[in-house]
This record gives C-alpha cells, sequence and structure tokens, in this order.
C-alpha cells in the first residue's frame, strides 16, 4: 500500500504523533467531521465538483517556472511552483474551498478559523463568499499590524475579523480564541483548520486536499525535463504547503525532500519558530507533535518575520517524517529570508511571501553548494500581504 494510503492510521497517528485529544464536548463533532470526509471526499460527485471550482474558479493547474536569473546567480536550476497565482495569493485555497465544500454537504451555515498571516483567512472568506456562508476569523493582533492588507481583503469578503489581545497576540492564541469560539457554535459551524495540524482528522484532511500541488508539479517538471528534480523544498511553519508538496513525490526514493524553517533572530527561545530544530514531543491544540517549549513546559514564545510561520507546534506528519529520516529540515534566519525576498523580486520580477521566502533561501544556499542540480520550491503564496511591512522596516531593498 502506498505512504499516502497508509498514514495516518485510523486513530490519526503517524508514528507517535497526531491522535485527537478533544474535551468531551467536541468529540462527537469531529467524528462528524471524519465520517464526512471518509464519505464524501472520496465520492465521485464530491471530486468532480472540487475539479470544476480548482480549474474554473481558482485557475488550476498553477505553472512550474524556471527561475533562469536565479539559476545563474547560484549556480544550480531553481524551479517554483507558482503557488502564488491561485486565486487569492496563495496555496490555502486549496483546502479552503474543499473544506467550505465539505461543511455545505454537513449542512453547515457558517465556517471558523485561526490565521497568521491572513492566507489562511483571507481563503476561507473567499470561500466562504463563493458558497453564501457567514465567516469568523480569529488573528492576532501583532499579525494584524503585520498584515494590514490581508485583514482588509477579509473585511472586503464578508468575514468578521476577531482581534486576539491576550498572550503572544499571534497564531498560537488565534488556534485557542477560534477554538473557543467555535465549542457553542459546532452545531451549525465548521472549524476550517488552517493547515496539517490540530486533531485528526484535519492533518489528514487538509495534507490529502494539498496534494494537488505535488501531483501537478511532478507531471510538470517532467514534462518540461524528462526527470525528476534532485530535490524538493517548502516552507514550514504547521506545514500544509510543504506536505501538499511532499505528497507528488514521497514515494521517489531519488527525490530529495526539504523543509524550511524559520531561525529568525537567533536561538534563544522566543526569537525563533524552528520547530523542527529545537523541538521536543509534546502536544498542542489537541495533537501530538514536536513542540517548542519553555522551561515550564508550556509552548514558548515564537518569533519569525513571517507570521505565518510564528507556531510553536508542527504538523504530526512532518513530526513522524523527521523522526523517520524522510524529510531533512533546515532553518534560515530573518536576514536570509529579506535576502531571497529581495533578490526574486529584483531578478525575476516575482515578490513572494515571507513565509515562502525561506524556501527560496534555503534554495539559493543549497544551489551554491550544489552547483548543477535542479531545485524544484513550492512558491507557496504572493509578497502582497508584506510589501507594506517590509517596506516601513526594512526599505525596499535599493
Amino acid at each position: 500500500m502506498s505512504y499516502l494510503k497508509s498514514f495516518p492510521n485510523q486513530e490519526g497517528f503517524f508514528g507517535d504523533f497526531g491522535g485527537a485529544f478533544l474535551p468531551p464536548v467536541l468529540i462527537p463533532h469531529f467524528e462528524e467531521i471524519n465520517k464526512a470526509y471518509m464519505e464524501l471526499g472520496r465520492s465521485a460527485d464530491f471530486l468532480n465538483e472540487l475539479k470544476y471550482i480548482r480549474k474554473h474558479y481558482q485557475g488550476r493547474p498553477t505553472p512550474v517556472y524556471y527561475a533562469h536569473n536565479l539559476s545563474k546567480e547560484c549556480g544550480a536550476h531553481i524551479y517554483l511552483k507558482r503557488e502564488d497565482l491561485n486565486h487569492s495569493g496563495a496555496h490555502k485555497l486549496n483546502h479552503c474551498m474543499a473544506e467550505a465544500l465539505l461543511a455545505k454537504h454537513m449542512g453547515k451555515t457558517k465556517l471558523i478559523a485561526e490565521t497568521g498571516a491572513g492566507q489562511h483567512g483571507v481563503a476561507l472568506a473567499t470561500a466562504a463568499a463563493y458558497f453564501g456562508m457567514e465567516c469568523e476569523i480569529h488573528m492576532g493582533e501583532i499579525d494584524i499590524a503585520k498584515e494590514a492588507p490581508n485583514v482588509t481583503r477579509m473585511k472586503l469578503l464578508g468575514a468578521k475579523v476577531v482581534p486576539v489581545s491576550f498572550g503572544g497576540r499571534s497564531l498560537k492564541e488565534a488556534v485557542d480564541s477560534a477554538f473557543d469560539s467555535y465549542v457553542p457554535q459546532a452545531d451549525t459551524a465548521l472549524f476550517a483548520i488552517g493547515s496539517v495540524v490540530g486533531p485528526h482528522p484535519f492533518p489528514m484532511m487538509v495534507r490529502n486536499f494539498q496534494s494537488v500541488v505535488g501531483h501537478e508539479a511532478r507531471e510538470q517538471f517532467l514534462e518540461m525535463t524528462g526527470e525528476l528534480p534532485d530535490q524538493v523544498g517548502a516552507c514550514v511553519g504547521g506545514g500544509s504547503n510543504a506536505m501538499g508538496m511532499f505528497a507528488g513525490f514521497i514515494e521517489d526514493e531519488n527525490v530529495g525532500l526539504n523543509g524550511v524553517e524559520p531561525l529568525g533572530r537567533g536561538t534563544n527561545i522566543g526569537e525563533h519558530s524552528a520547530t523542527m530544530t529545537y523541538g521536543k514531543p509534546g502536544m498542542i491544540h489537541g495533537f501530538k507533535c514536536l513542540l517548542l517549549e519553555d522551561e515550564e513546559g508550556n509552548p514558548a514564545p515564537v518569533h519569525s518575520i513571517a507570521s505565518g510561520l510564528d507556531y510553536p507546534g508542527v504538523g504530526p506528519e512532518h513530526s513522524y517524517l523527521k523522526t523517520m529520516g524522510k524529510v531533512d529540515y533546515h532553518a534560515v534566519t530573518d536576514d536570509e529570508t529579506l535576502d531571497a525576498f529581495y533578490k526574486l523580486s529584483r531578478m525575476e520580477g516575482i515578490i513572494p511571501a515571507l513565509e515562502s521566502s525561506h524556501a527560496v533561501a534555503w534554495a539559493m544556499k543549497h544551489g551554491k553548494e550544489n552547483p548543477g542540480s535542479t531545485i524544484l520550491i513550492n512558491l507557496s503564496g504572493r509578497g502582497d500581504k508584506d510589501i507594506d511591512y517590509v517596506a516601513e522596516n526594512f526599505g525596499t531593498g535599493e
């Protein structure tokens, strides 16, 4: 049996990671979601409707682009899977449209979610508008200030944006707030988790909905070059864009898989979000994963220049793939990320999201160390949301 069909098991575990550790009030609702996904998610009617949406609304397939100028600069052949060209500007719409379609079939009338950089929030607000549903997005106050354009987009799309002002006022707290709001609304709302995190079945569902990225990219790369890439890479916060990309290549033993996470400003607690590098097994938001913890054993404060990556946990499947040695994980700093952001903008005319810029930074570094190799990166989102923040704090790269 293939890897994707073997993992997770029926209880939602990838090895020792995953599961569903829920308060009793939420157990029947997550069981309902799992039952609906297992029944609907593999039915021809559901899949055909989703294919129609992807083609005629989202604009899929997104292209693979050979970054010729960046490749010349680095000495390796760098290709980009252009998820920044997916409608709403990032990969997030791939699972949001699917989750909203699932909610519609379940008779739900409202979508609730957390967001960090705002891309998941924008995508879910887009999906809610498409299906005529209510939408409620919880977002930390720090991220609201950093990602103001996406806040405006969510409101224009009809979503209610709930500022989160407690704790670190970032992604972890946004998840906490969204869960608290969801509990009394669970009969009529779906908590559309925004990454391959959370209790089962979401790590599985979101990976499967995002796998369209990797399957498209594999076919496109073969058509362009006649062979598979030496290395595939993607940024990792929760890890949805990376798992979507890896899904297309995970059976290919000769393709190296690479996750890239934020080293931020340094190695001290609170200066980074490098969960795969410094995390230990723990539990957060109802599932087991590698986790950054403080001295008291609580989820640690985290930092990243990219709001979508500042989460102390990570998807349970990433945790499993690291411990099995199937994927290599790397950490790049804020400074390296900014350099990649400016270089891709200036050299290719593509302004990437700061999240995606982490993967570009790794590709540039790896390319210089391995001249002549082929590297395929998931450019998971565009940088429209980041340009005001970057320009005000770091300049325009002149």
